[in-house]
């Protein structure tokens, strides 16, 4: 089973954050990978749990900023396109690892 606890989180440049999980997996998500994948309530409808945000508008050069940890659970950030009311939990984001978990 993977692990959902992080050891270190870095956000090495405005496009770019790394996750090293605490069973020594490694998860890097662009900024645009992130806000395509937001769960907000703007990004995926709340009743029917359909995506309404189309991640393929998403330009490649986004950049994410001001990124926070959500108590002990989730990290919150807000992208250059405005759009700040995403919470990325960590079970989610490690589900969701680019490359695989």
């Amino acid at each position: 089973m993977s692990s959902t606890t992080p050891v270190v989180i870095t956000r090495s440049d405005p496009k770019r954050l790394e996750i090293e999980w605490d069973d020594g997996h490694k998860t890097s998500f662009t900024a645009a990978e992130l806000r395509g994948l937001c769960p907000c309530a703007v990004c995926v409808n709340e009743l029917s749990g359909v995506r309404v945000h189309d991640a393929r508008s998403v330009p490649a050069d986004l950049e994410q900023r001001d990124t926070r940890m959500v108590g002990h659970y989730a990290l919150t950030m807000t992208f250059s396109d405005g759009h700040h009311t995403g919470i990325f939990t960590f079970p989610f984001l490690r589900k969701h690892d680019p490359q695989g978990v």
